[in-house]
Order: structure tokens, then C-alpha cells, then sequence
């Protein structure tokens, strides 16, 4: 309850066009966190902001959200499928961030205060932008309205990969921090989901492990309260996505992560099997499997996925040809 109340005096909730422009006359900069109401606002970065707030002060550094349906100045970040962070300056753009990127939001930030200070101290020309990602020629975030589809899109180019923060590590509180830990190791979030899963979703998904004598342990944990479902990407031009988390997240089981990786999300959030904390896939065609049954409305928009079942259509995989099932997966 104390949490909740943190966060609502940090973020100011502007819901209404008078709200709004009054956030634009404010002194300093604001950065404003431009959400969807499917999704809600972006909470991994709500340790950051308060982070930022004790280091710079109250007086020049405002954040708030702001629901894209609501207001009118955003409807052209409706729809779109990733956290979107606005900064604004004598009621003027002049920064975009796209994605839960903590350390480059903090540069950003940093950035942007100390220019702002410098046009208020010494009168310098402020440097305003436009989103350049809202034209037409841009559309890989938006999500087509036209289609009659509700789907989510990865950005062109990028490999995904599914992790799942267990319900072990969310039920001790340790979501934000692991949370973090992504975002910190270079990670983009595309989705994050809370969400309990069902016995039926969990005895596919881990339908490889039915004969071993764990499997029924197994579904049970994961069904046993909420988790949370990530979509992860990565950067251009670095370690394939897979690959670095398969490594961030260590070896399966927490003992052997501990004496082998002992800065890895399991070594440090894993208590024993299989309540290890964190779940990622084995390869891309597993991660194709897993995202086409726990996303079934998500595809990537250059190759490979295209799911098109719903959620109605409980136990359906998609298409065969992404079906491999890994020795180790959990």
C-alpha cells in the first residue's frame, strides 16, 4: 500500500486536456510515460524515477503519465506497442525515448535536465524536435486498426525471446529487481504481463518434461500464483537475445548456478527446483512455440511467426513447423 502511494505522488496522473496543458507550463523538464490502456503504465522504471528524483532535486524534474487514449495532443501514439517516454521543456518536445531502456532514460534525462538548466540560467536556444517516428514511412511500432487483427509486432529485424519471472520470485517481491537486472544487461521489454497461468496452458507448454517424475511439481508451481511474460529483444549488432538470456539467467538449477554463475538471476532469486525463479527459451524455435502459445496475437514482422489462434483457443500450438521440444527449458 505504501508502494502505491510512492508511486502516485511521483507520477502525476494526467487524464484530462487541462491537466495537460498545465504539465506543459510547468518549470523544467517533465518526462511524461505515454501508455495504453491494455498495458498500463511502465512500472520497471518507477525505481529509477525515484532514483533520479532524491539525486536531482524536486524543483526542475517532473514525471507523469498519461493514458494515449485519453488526450487528444497523443492520438498519435494510440495503439502503439511499446512503453513510449516524452520529455517536455517550456511546453515543447524535446526528447523521445521508445522502450523500458533504464540506462538510457537516465541519459537522457541527465541530458535534457542540464540543457534545460542552461536555457533558464543563461538563455540559451532551447532545441525542440519532432517525433520523427510518427510519419508514415515509420510504421513498425503501430499496430494496423485497419486489419480488424488486435496483434502486437516485434520491431523489423529483431530476434524475441519469451522469459517468464516465476511465480516464486514475483510471490517474494523480486519482480522490479529482476526487472531491472534486464534492462540493465541491455535488454529491450517489447510486453510485460502479469498473468496466472492455467493448468492446461502449462501441461503444453511443458508437455516435453510429461514422463519425467518433476512434470507434475512443475505445472503445479507455475500455476500456483501470477507471473510475469516478457518479450525481449536486443539492440542491433549485439550477443543474439537467446543466447544472453539463457546466460543472464545461469544454470537451471540454483545450487549449480550459485557455485558456477553466482551473478546470475538464478543463483541470486532461485531457491532449489523448479522454483529457480526465471524461465527462458531454449532456442528460436522454441521461442517461437512458446511466444505462439503464450502470445498468440504477437508476430514478428519480417519472418518466422505468425499466430494466428486466439486465447479462446486454449491448447492450440500454431504452426508445426515451430515445434521443438529442448531437453532443459525451465
Amino acid at each position: 500500500m505504501g508502494s502505491k502511494k510512492k508511486e502516485i505522488a511521483l507520477q502525476v496522473n494526467i487524464s484530462t486536456q487541462e491537466l495537460w496543458e498545465e504539465m506543459l507550463s510547468s518549470k523544467g523538464l517533465t518526462v511524461v510515460d505515454v501508455y495504453q490502456g491494455w498495458c498500463g503504465p511502465c512500472k520497471p522504471v518507477v525505481s529509477l524515477f525515484q532514483k533520479m528524483r532524491i539525486e536531482v532535486g524536486l524543483d526542475l524534474l517532473h514525471f507523469a503519465l498519461a493514458e494515449a487514449d485519453c488526450l487528444d495532443a497523443l492520438e498519435k501514439y494510440r495503439g502503439r506497442c511499446e512503453p513510449t517516454f516524452l520529455f517536455y521543456a517550456g511546453g515543447a518536445l524535446v526528447a523521445v525515448v521508445r522502450g523500458a531502456n533504464a540506462p538510457l532514460l537516465q541519459k537522457t534525462i541527465l541530458e535534457q535536465l542540464e540543457a534545460e538548466k542552461k536555457v533558464l540560467a543563461e538563455g540559451c536556444e532551447r532545441k525542440v524536435i519532432r517525433d520523427e517516428a510518427l510519419s508514415d514511412e515509420d510504421g513498425c511500432f503501430t499496430c494496423d486498426k485497419d486489419s480488424g487483427d488486435d496483434e502486437d509486432m516485434a520491431p523489423w529485424g529483431k530476434t524475441c525471446t519469451l522469459a517468464i519471472i516465476k511465480p516464486d520470485a514475483v510471490v517474494h517481491g523480486k519482480t522490479d529487481e529482476i526487472i531491472m537486472k534486464i534492462l540493465e544487461a541491455g535488454f529491450d521489454i517489447l510486453t510485460n504481463e502479469e498473468r496466472t497461468m492455467t493448468e492446461a496452458e502449462m501441461r503444453l507448454f511443458y508437455q516435453h518434461k510429461a514422463g519425467e517424475e518433476a512434470f507434475e511439481k512443475l505445472v503445479h508451481h507455475m500455476c500456483s500464483g501470477p507471473s510475469h511474460l516478457l518479450i525481449l529483444t536486443r539492440t542491433e549488432g549485439t550477443e543474439d537475445v537467446i543466447t544472453a538470456w539463457r546466460t543472464l539467467m545461469g544454470p537451471c538449477d540454483p545450487d549449480v548456478a550459485r557455485r558456477e554463475q553466482p551473478d546470475s538471476l538464478r543463483a541470486q532469486y532461485g531457491t532449489e527446483m523448479p522454483f529457480n525463479a526465471v524461465h527462458g527459451s531454449q532456442d528460436r524455435d522454441d521461442a517461437n512455440r512458446e511466444l505462439a502459445l503464450l502470445f498468440p496475437t504477437f508476430k514478428f514482422s519480417d519472418e518466422v511467426l505468425e499466430a494466428s489462434l486466439g486465447h479462446e483457443a486454449e491448447g492450440a500450438v500454431g504452426p508445426t513447423e515451430v515445434l521443438r521440444f529442448p531437453e532443459d527449458t525451465d
